[in-house]
């Protein structure tokens, strides 16, 4: 009887820790028209990028990659409104470069900036993360904080102000890995998918329909490939 109450004490201390961690789940294939892309073989042309202090970012021979020593976001100039889904895959590069450390795949997306809510660019910003406390937009960070946090976010506005919706310790980053990120915008459904695995699920009820999208990402090195929107068709997961 006492084995029997410590098994059963230990799967219900189990089933609360997986609580407290994102589930995995089969992400569908993505059904519906190709409203946006880029195969990173013709420059930054579609990008507006924001640098803290320097650093590279090219994009040639299929790959977009980001080099940098501090803050960096690359916007995609195109304005995007839901409902849509977003795919690409990043892979962070541990190779012994300077900037070789593995942190903070990170993404803003229905990204609208308070200053100038009708044109997001005619704002300039340089590229620390406290200069984006007056986006109204989603952001992830996964494997943030030296790939010790992964987290979302609903941005406000507001200086200072930057609502956490969702504190996780794991998934994080894998030297060199890929990660092939999806992220759903659908009306109230907020969802962001790596490597198949439904990482936040947020129904936000004022959601941000609308805004645009950027990588985001500090004192790290990435290269990135295969980014892709579509509309959302009407039968989907």
């Amino acid at each position: 009887m006492t084995s029997t109450r410590r098994a059963f004490g230990a799967l219900a201390a189990g089933a609360a820790l997986a609580a407290l961690a994102p589930a995995p789940a089969a992400s569908a294939s993505p059904r519906g028209r190709l409203i946006a892309r880029d195969d990173f073989r013709h420059g930054l042309g579609k990008w507006a990028v924001e640098l803290e202090q320097g650093g590279t970012v090219t994009a040639s021979r299929g790959v977009l990659e980001v080099d940098v020593p501090a803050g960096a976001t690359v916007w995609f100039r195109q304005r995007l409104e839901g409902p849509y889904v977003i795919e690409y895959t990043a892979t962070p590069v541990s190779q012994g470069g300077a900037n070789d450390r593995v942190s903070d795949l990170n993404n803003f997306w229905n990204a609208t900036d308070v200053r100038s809510p009708d044109d997001l660019f005619a704002t300039r910003r340089n590229g620390a993360l406290a200069e984006y406390d007056y986006l109204k937009t989603y952001y992830v960070g996964y494997g943030a904080n030296t790939n010790t946090t992964t987290r979302l976010r609903r941005y406000v506005g507001e200086p200072g102000v930057r609502p956490l919706i969702h504190d996780y310790t794991e998934p994080l980053l894998v030297a060199n890995e890929p990660n092939r990120v999806r992220i759903v915008s659908e009306g109230s459904a907020v969802r962001w998918w790596n490597n198949g695995r439904l990482v936040f699920d947020y129904t936000d009820q004022q959601p941000y329909t609308r805004g645009h999208f950027a990588f985001r990402t500090t004192w790290s090195h990435f290269r990135i490939a295969d980014f892709k929107v579509r509309r959302l068709a009407p039968h989907r997961l």
